[in-house]
């Protein structure tokens, strides 16, 4: 039988792999992933459902499958994880986020990373924690309670797909779903040791109704969690690819896993300390300024940068919650009319951050929104400027290292860096401005300050996906970052 020392730190190609090859058993591996999780969960808090039967009728039948010769998939017989948000799979419990109200709620419909990673012959083991309805950088909520950072089990590890990132870097499963609609990929990735990868718009379809426009405001994105880039460009070979359902879905599914091994040396990357208005405190500010030299270690030029922001931060942080509530809105309506009304009758079960930003909402007017989108297309743009230049542009993920966690399932981000009041939800997070734009981003982890992790966030022309996991390949050959896993191997249960 496959031992979790054996299987626990292997990537999801190498357990693919030796599937295909007959060395592992499906069963085995779900057994091995199964004992991982009951010893390590309880003080982790990333998984806040499990449904262990099903997984293991599924590995059985991947065993058969194997064992038959039948086609297989590209993750057969992996383990993996999806999100606790507005992630579906039939049968499975939609709390969105840890709302009390909404316990045993359960929406038979699947999600794009569900439908395509079963697809794939993966299988999932449970869902994750995350924040009440994703408004907010971190992983907690009144319903589950925090989840706690591998590294640090006193410290938040961000969100909003905390629990996933929690998940992977602590070597429960090897990938795991994250939806970024503000960075929720990027940020619990940076303060993980985990790479978390944000497609180009429409690379990975969004198939959710009744609006199927309902993506663009910000855009919003489903990705992976993981501990490698080489898995990173396995999943969203697995994810990628149109969808009639998806206005917006692109046509095109290049080879993501082939162009990992081009050479950096013709590269010219952009460099930006702080994306121009960010406060940054200073032990991230001077690991990533490190970080960056890595990208000259692997041939490309590097030149720092300003990146054209316009407005300050806080007016930005401020855009980007109230771009998103008709997505949230929307969800609130469509519960209403199903019998639940959060906002009348269970309002201590939202946190009084969010009821604060729903009341905005609900009060602006189109020429409000119009000009917002407005102030969008003036990050757009200086995020395009800079990528007519230059092939890449770099910045700190996150402008901080991960918090403490709340006692009362509300965890906020910090109020105010190096003296500047920053938005506790996600004004601390320099990752929404390609939800803004729709530009492919990935945070890859830059190194650690004081035992806990910090994030370099690398981003891309528009549908240049390839680029930006080949920079990310070529940065983990120089820097690999696998030797951190052993404080969260070592850290107390």
């Amino acid at each position: 039988m496959a031992t979790t020392s054996e299987t626990t730190w292997a990537s999801a190609s190498e357990l693919a792999s030796r599937i295909r090859r007959r060395e592992l058993s499906p069963v085995e591996l779900m057994k091995s992933t199964i004992e991982r999780i009951e010893k390590r969960n309880p003080s982790l808090n990333a998984f806040v459902y499990l449904d262990f039967d099903q997984a293991m009728e599924r590995a059985r039948a991947a065993e058969a499958a194997v064992a038959s010769g039948a086609s297989l998939g590209l993750l057969h017989g992996v383990p993996t994880a999806m999100k606790d948000l507005f992630d579906f799979k039939p049968g499975w419990p939609s709390t969105l986020g840890g709302i009390r109200a909404l316990r045993n709620l359960v929406i038979d419909a699947y999600c794009t990373y569900a439908e395509r990673m079963e697809h794939a012959g993966a299988i999932l083991v449970g869902k994750t924690n995350s924040p009440v309805m994703g408004l907010r950088g971190i992983a907690d909520n009144f319903l589950f309670g925090p989840t706690h950072n591998p590294f640090d089990l006193s410290r938040n590890p961000g969100g909003s797909s905390g629990g996933s990132a929690a998940a992977v870097a602590d070597g429960l499963v090897s990938i795991a779903e994250g939806t970024d609609g503000g960075g929720s990929i990027r940020i619990p990735a940076a303060w993980c040791n985990v790479y978390g990868y944000k497609s180009s718009h429409g690379r990975v379809p969004i198939t959710a109704r009744p609006n199927a426009f309902g993506s663009v405001t910000p855009f919003i994105f489903e990705g992976t969690l993981t501990r490698t880039v080489e898995d990173a460009a396995l999943g969203l070979q697995v994810l990628a690819g149109p969808d009639s359902r998806d206005p917006f879905s692109l046509l095109d599914t290049p080879d993501f896993i082939a162009g990992l091994k081009r050479p950096a040396k013709a590269w010219r990357i952009a460099y930006s300390p702080n994306f121009d208005v960010y406060p940054i405190e200073s032990s991230v500010a001077g690991m990533v300024a490190e970080a960056v030299r890595g990208f000259v270690e692997a041939g490309a030029t590097v030149e720092e940068t300003k990146v054209g922001i316009k407005r300050s931060q806080r007016e930005l942080s401020d855009l980007w919650n109230r771009l998103i509530m008709p997505l949230n809105i929307s969800g609130l309506e469509g519960l209403k009319a199903a019998g639940v009304d959060l906002m009348r009758d269970h309002p201590d079960d939202l946190p009084p951050e969010y009821r604060h930003w729903i009341e905005v909402g609900y009060g602006m007017s189109v020429m409000d929104v119009w000009n917002d989108q407005i102030a969008r297309t003036e990050v757009y743009d200086a995020i395009e400027s800079v990528l007519q230049k230059y092939d890449l542009l770099v910045t700190p993920t996150l402008a901080c290292l991960p918090v403490k966690n709340a006692t009362d399932g509300n965890t906020l981000g910090p109020t105010e860096i190096n003296g500047e009041e920053v938005d506790p939800l996600i004004g601390w997070c320099l990752t929404y401005f390609t939800n803004f734009s729709g530009h492919p981003s990935a945070s890859i982890p830059a190194g650690l300050v004081n035992g806990l992790p910090v994030g370099l966030q690398i981003i891309g022309r528009r549908g240049a996906d390839e680029d930006v996991l080949a920079a990310s390949a070529a940065f983990e050959r120089v820097r690999p970052w696998t030797d951190a896993y052993s404080l969260c191997e070592k850290r107390p249960l």
